[in-house]
């Protein structure tokens, strides 16, 4: 056919993409008309995820389980094996010395390896003073710490001591207000716990102890002179009563550092009056710092005045094991006890 100017009218197909695109329009709105329709079948379950229910349908929507309901318990800290100790005398350990001593009704044998007169029982590379040994005592004492059956206990003497004292006495000695060495009322001399060099001095030799094999290490004399001319104790800047006990916490702090890398026991030896009042004024040392440094604490004492000690060293920490030491055994004593050799 021919319009009036003498074309031919275009009757051309319709273009694909206009098709694809009105199925897609027709999809679309009867997918938006199916999503209206089913709302009213839609449920939630408790947890909030939603469900299909048609009509005439059984489905069950299924609820979340309950919390099971757990009890937390938390265990005490374990405390301290008791102990019933045989402690031998100060002097060098022999292979003789060994053998002789009967530890029938012990499991446990605390040898000397460091006096309050500044003796050394042990060769170690860190002393100052006077080694004191026997020919066998380095094959006396390892073979005492090879002994599985029994726990064995290394006393270290720490403050009073005179050798090594005078030996370095700018280094490590207590002086007095005068430049010198301090004598106490027994003309004797000490180490300073406010000097770093004889804190080290003193967790050197535990270190070494700890290396024998020792399962136990008890630090006796922790504290400052309680005799003699005490005002004439140069003590430097400050309050002396704080000095001396910060640096007896100081002290132990470092100490239980320096033990860390091994799996020893740290017990302290307190006097009768430090427990019973908490704090001996004169010598720095104080049954709360004992006790939160130590697993144990010892006490010389008598097996009548054991009960009343025990009491006061529980209210001071609860996991602390208390010792005391006496004399001759007390078989009717129950816990712990260190008895020395006769």
């Amino acid at each position: 056919m021919f319009d009036s100017r003498g074309y031919r009218s275009y009757r051309g197909r319709t273009p694909r993409w206009k098709i694809l695109a009105a199925v897609a329009l027709v999809l679309v709105i009867a997918a938006a008309v199916g999503v209206i329709m089913l709302q009213e079948y839609v449920v939630y379950d408790g947890s909030g995820m939603p469900h299909l229910r048609l009509p005439g349908g059984t489905e069950t929507v299924q609820e979340p389980a309950e919390e099971e309901e757990v009890e937390l318990v938390i265990q005490p800290a374990p405390e301290a094996p008791h102990v019933h100790v045989l402690s031998l005398q100060e002097t060098p350990l022999t292979a003789a010395g060994l053998e002789a001593a009967d530890t029938a009704g012990y499991d446990a044998l605390a040898v000397t390896l460091k006096d309050s007169a500044g003796r050394v029982y042990f060769d170690a590379s860190a002393v100052t003073g006077a080694v004191r040994t026997a020919d066998d005592t380095a094959a006396a004492l390892a073979a005492l710490t090879a002994r599985e059956e029994l726990h064995t206990v290394a006393r270290i003497s720490c403050f009073h001591d005179p050798l090594a004292a005078n030996a370095q006495i700018d280094e490590m000695g207590l002086k007095n207000t005068g430049g010198y060495i301090f004598y106490d009322g027994s003309n004797s001399q000490w180490l300073d716990p406010a000097k770093p060099a004889a804190r080290q001095y003193l967790c050197a030799l535990a270190r070494a102890a700890a290396e024998l094999g020792f399962d136990e290490i008890l630090l006796t004399d922790v504290s400052y002179p309680t005799e003699g001319k005490l005002d004439k104790i140069a003590y430097g800047d400050g309050d002396a009563a704080a000095i001396r006990r910060e640096s007896l916490e100081v002290f132990l702090e470092e100490m239980r550092a320096a033990l860390e890398p091994y799996e020893v026991t740290l017990s302290v030896e307190l006097s009768q009056e430090t427990v019973r009042t908490g704090a001996d004024e004169a010598g720095g040392m104080t049954l709360s710092a004992a006790a939160a440094a130590a697993e144990r604490i010892y006490v010389p004492t008598e097996a009548s005045q054991a009960a009343e000690l025990a009491e006061a060293v529980a209210a001071a920490g609860e996991d602390v094991d208390f010792v005391p030491e006496l004399s001759a055994p007390a078989p009717d004593l129950t816990g712990s006890v260190l008895v020395l050799q006769g």
